[in-house]
């Protein structure tokens, strides 16, 4: 799935703002809005009046629309009842079910031939309740899940609990989203951020990204209502790849040892207890024919990055991301290092997992 932007009409952003929002997003390779119509703080009116034309340009660019919907949601658009039909009409691809819809609605719902999705609550999913969807008829193909996001402070999820409630719906075959917050303009009337993890709120918009894509969540959505260009860039850029994206300092100037740095790499199958070891690092250095000549050969704190210099003989090249404290090695050059942000994404580098180093 590729990663989302969000746009609220009749709140923060003119309509001229959110039209070309959608249309720098699409330039970036971005496929997905979310957007919700029950926001309490939201002009009622605008939203109605913007609504088509926000549809209308997200068809023009490609662009699958998800929406929030709820009984007041169908209250301020005028549509009576509950009808799939009405949002298929209207453009509206996919359907994230907020309060007032029980089981039985969700497996009716995901039986429709009009191509609408439906987007459960990740943050809120359990075992039992996608026990008793699967066991009941639903057309799980149909389901996907994202998690929340919070703008009050301190009110933001944990790392693990999104960790385990991914892991649940996954083992479903359900995919999952989540939100980060933009640095450039917090959506009003909070003003702090729009994050799943409360853990997002202070850090960059770059690690965000790159940590939920760590944590294995399928698609990445920028929660607030006008990210930079930059931060758009990013989003586009780190679409659609189950590598963990690392973003080292590098410790040398030489031009060998970065490219190699640069290259793919993948875990070992087999776990170091010290040390996270690839499988291709040797392979590359012997095929670029680099002589690593020693150097920065000091203490090696937990997310150096290393490679083994000629005095290590046949180990010349290999890659090694520190874990625990070692002591200095004259056959072992320190070329990078993780910042402390960085470093949580170690865990994250499990046997057989594919990495990059960004620089």
């Amino acid at each position: 799935m590729s990663n989302g932007i969000s746009v609220y009409l009749g709140l923060d952003n003119s309509l001229d703002e959110n039209l070309e929002l959608i249309r720098t997003a699409a330039n970036a390779g971005i496929k997905r809005i979310f957007t919700s119509l029950h926001i309490p703080e939201a002009d009622t009116e605008a939203l109605k009046t913007e609504l088509k034309e926000i549809l209308s340009v997200a068809k023009e660019c490609s662009m699958e629309v998800i929406s929030d919907i709820s009984p007041k949601a169908m209250k301020i658009l005028g549509i009576a009842g509950f009808s799939l039909n009405d949002f298929a009409q209207l453009g509206i691809e996919t359907l994230r079910l907020d309060d007032g819809f029980t089981i039985d609605d969700i497996i009716t719902m995901s039986n429709n031939d009009l191509g609408i999705k439906l987007q459960l609550n990740a943050s809120t999913a359990t075992a039992d309740f996608l026990e008793r969807l699967k066991e009941s008829g639903t057309d799980m193909s149909k389901l996907e899940a994202m998690h929340n996001f919070f703008p009050r402070e301190n009110t933001g999820l944990s790392e693990e609990f999104v960790c385990k409630k991914t892991r649940l719906l996954h083992e479903y075959g359900i995919k999952v989203s989540a939100f980060i917050p933009s640095h450039n303009r917090p959506r009003s009337p909070i003003f702090a951020g729009l994050p799943t993890l409360e853990l997002h709120r202070k850090t960059s918009f770059d690690f965000s990204l790159r940590h939920l894509l760590a944590m294995g969540i399928d698609s990445v959505f920028v929660g607030d209502s006008l990210p930079s260009d930059k931060e758009i860039e990013l989003l586009g850029k780190f679409s659609d790849t189950d590598a963990v994206l690392l973003r080292p300092a590098p410790w040398t100037i030489d031009e060998s040892i970065i490219t190699l740095l640069k290259m793919p790499f993948t875990t070992r199958p087999d776990e170091s207890r010290d040390v996270i070891r690839t499988q291709e690092s040797r392979r590359y250095a012997k095929e670029s024919a680099v002589s690593i000549k020693p150097d920065n050969c000091g203490p090696r704190n937990a997310g150096y990055i290393t490679l083994d210099n000629e005095n290590y003989g046949r180990y010349q090249g290999e890659l090694q991301i520190i874990k625990e404290f070692l002591p200095p090695d004259h056959r072992v050059n320190i070329v990078a290092s993780l910042s402390n942000d960085e470093k949580l994404l170690i865990k994250y580098l499990t046997p057989g997992k594919a990495f990059k180093f960004i620089l």
